[in-house]
């Protein structure tokens, strides 16, 4: 081909353009509750900011792959490596011009995706797509690591501006945000994230009067997309920010600015959409870890360190985590599930989820064993498909579990009640008699296997197949007006974290991690561990190690691990403390009164950044606020620290 182009100006750095009117790719958003303004205004003590937070590759291991082959008629088969079947289904089926049922999406599991594979797979299963019916000939797709980072979306990096009123004490009394966002050349996922940047923005904390607007803001770069955690991790570090900010304002321990601040009772329950928070748990979590990790003691020690240590200088923080679960988009919370139990007694079970790693296909294949009261053995987890479950959500929101767990359980409950209402009569016996037992059924004064029972029920012509299916109650939410109920329920965590830095160099280490999680009442602690100690992981790498660059002719230096840093096992905390807070259950009825663990951990690495604030902030005593931009790379803690030595006038 030859190409003939024209070079033009180009913008990749939101600040770059004007924060509140620049070009944007889709409408902002406004959360209003209170005058903001009067507050900040009337307030004893006031400051204000600004704080750039990096964006970050997904970095899969597995990178985008599609996949398809052509058939008969108008049919095309796709297996794509996507967390969302129906959506790569539906943008198959519009450049083909065939209709959604002659497209069938394939996927049995992702070595990775991490909100990556949301959005990001459907130009690759496309091109695929028309390719093979052009070739009539299966072709596959793969970009290497270089192609496929430069070319795909990425987490959005903000510049957060705020201005905040407080008190003597420290209780906040206003607070104004404004999150201005890179989106990239076109829309993507960017509306839904940079509101649910503003969903975040107030973390743990009761705003008296706030207001947080948002700007998803045009640049020429690729367009940004979901990651970990949607736009909410970036607000809470802008809420974790004025906490800092007060703290040093005020000369006291920021914990205790975060405790004076935290959701409470008598009218200090309500967030900047309007929500009531129902289940709040924080002050145990925060006070349990607190205690735990042995804090107090050890900020005592750490300041007799640093006051003996002209050069090494340690930093310890401990930070809240209250993180919303379900889709802002109210249509996206259901989720459908297909079980088959066949004469045999094993179980045949298929959902709309996507396993990438999390364990989702283990937790659901959990849910239906459970209620057959059958070893997990005999339930087989069969390839996500769009031809058995349909119209199906992304696998994204931290939702997995929560929608296809309930879908699946409604499915078995179908064919359980058939198979009771079976047995009780073909025996004669009341309904409440027929109890299944661990891999049997006791019926009356008698028991027999469950695929006796299975086998019984088939030769009775009793239906042994169901789809299931699942909404979340009680969410609602309208944009327009910034107000509603879109979360079903909250997530709640906390970290202590220690560091070291060398201010001669900036480098540093972390000493140690303390964690407390909850996860409601857990289906799975091993799994949900994993998922804590890895989102915490990858976390800490967003905010300290993983630098995105583009230089002077646009062009993303950054596209390759020679030259973009994620975390290695020797990054992780020294000693490293990762635990379930086993007494809280889900207050609403979710599966088995479980919570979502996707994603709320990830937040917990939010003690890394500031343990290294307060490193940074000792070489002057703590008389200066470092502001210390994410990622806290090596460079950017020693500039910090020539900063802060430079308006302390030390």
């Amino acid at each position: 081909a030859k190409v003939e182009y024209e070079e033009l100006p180009f913008i990749t750095d939101v600040a770059e353009t004007d924060l509140r009117t620049g070009k944007m790719v889709t409408p902002p958003l406004k959360l209003e509750r209170g005058d903001a303004a009067s507050a900040i205004a009337s307030a004893p003590r006031r400051l204000s900011g600004q704080m750039r937070v990096g964006g970050q590759d997904h970095f899969y291991l597995e990178g985008q792959i599609a996949l398809a082959v052509p058939g008969e008629d108008q049919d095309v088969t796709v297996y794509s490596s996507t967390q969302h079947p129906s959506e790569v289904q539906h943008m198959v089926a519009h450049v083909l011009g065939v209709p959604s049922h002659a497209v069938t999406v394939e996927i049995r599991r992702m070595g990775g995706g991490f909100g990556g594979k949301e959005t990001q797979g459907n130009q690759f299963a496309a091109i695929a797509a028309v390719a093979a019916k052009k070739l009539g000939r299966a072709v596959k797709i793969r970009p290497d690591r270089d192609d496929d980072m430069t070319a795909t979306g990425k987490r959005h990096d903000f510049l957060i501006d705020y201005e905040v009123g407080f008190d003597d004490e420290g209780r906040i009394l206003g607070a104004d945000f404004h999150y201005a966002a890179r989106c990239g050349f076109s829309s993507d996922l960017s509306g839904p994230v940079t509101d649910r940047a503003l969903f975040h923005c107030d973390n743990a904390y009761f705003y008296p009067a706030v207001k947080a607007t948002s700007a998803p803001l045009y640049t020429n770069t690729v367009s940004n997309t979901a990651f970990r955690g949607f736009g909410g991790p970036q607000g809470m570090v802008g809420a974790e920010r004025i906490i800092d900010e007060v703290a040093f304002a005020l000369g006291k321990d920021p914990l205790d600015i975060r405790k004076l601040n935290f959701y409470g009772n008598g009218g200090r329950d309500v967030t900047p959409y309007h929500q009531t928070v129902e289940d709040n748990i924080l002050e145990r979590i925060v006070g349990e870890l607190e205690a735990s990790s042995d804090y107090e003691r050890r900020r005592r020690e750490i300041a007799a360190f640093n006051a003996n240590s002209p050069i090494v200088k340690r930093g310890i923080a401990l930070t809240p985590v209250k993180f919303g679960i379900s889709f802002t988009a109210t249509f996206y919370n259901q989720a459908g599930a297909l079980v088959h139990v066949y004469t045999d007694g094993s179980v045949h079970l298929n959902h709309g989820g996507t396993e990438m790693g999390q364990g989702l296909f283990v937790k659901v294949a959990q849910v239906v064993a459970e209620e057959f009261q059958i070893d997990i053995e005999q339930v087989k987890i069969t390839a996500t498909t769009t031809g058995k479950v349909p119209n199906t959500s992304a696998t994204a929101a931290s939702s997995g579990t929560d929608l296809n767990g309930m879908a699946a359980q409604n499915a078995a409950r179908q064919i359980k009640d058939r198979m009771i209402d079976f047995a009780a009569e073909k025996y004669g016996v009341p309904k409440e008699q027929v109890v299944f037992l661990p891999n049997r059924v006791r019926i009356g004064n008698q028991e027999i296997a469950f695929a006796d029972l299975v086998k019984q029920a088939y030769m009775a012509r009793v239906q042994l197949s169901a789809a299931g299916f699942y909404k979340t109650p009680k969410i609602h939410w309208d944009r327009d007006k910034g107000q509603g109920h879109p979360f079903y329920y909250f997530a709640y965590g906390a970290s202590c974290s220690e560091v070291s830095i060398d201010t001669l160099t900036g480098e540093y280490v972390v000493e140690r991690t303390d964690i407390l999680h909850e996860t409601g009442r857990s289906l799975n602690r091993a799994i949900d561990l994993g998922q804590i100690e890895g989102g915490f992981i990858q976390g800490m790498g967003w905010l300290t190690t993983e630098e995105l660059v583009w230089d002077e002719k646009g062009r993303l230096r950054t596209h390759a691990p020679s030259t973009y840093k994620i975390p290695l096992a020797s990054d992780r905390p020294k000693i490293f403390n990762v635990t379930l807070a086993d007494w809280p259950e889900n207050v609403e009825p979710t599966v088995h009164k479980s919570k979502a663990v996707g994603e709320p951990p990830f937040m917990l690495a939010m003690s890394v950044l500031h343990a290294l604030s307060d490193a940074v902030a000792s070489v002057a005593d703590h008389r200066v606020c470092p502001r210390l931009d994410a990622p806290a790379t090596p460079e950017r803690v020693l500039m910090a620290v020539a900063r802060v030595r430079r308006e302390a006038g030390v």
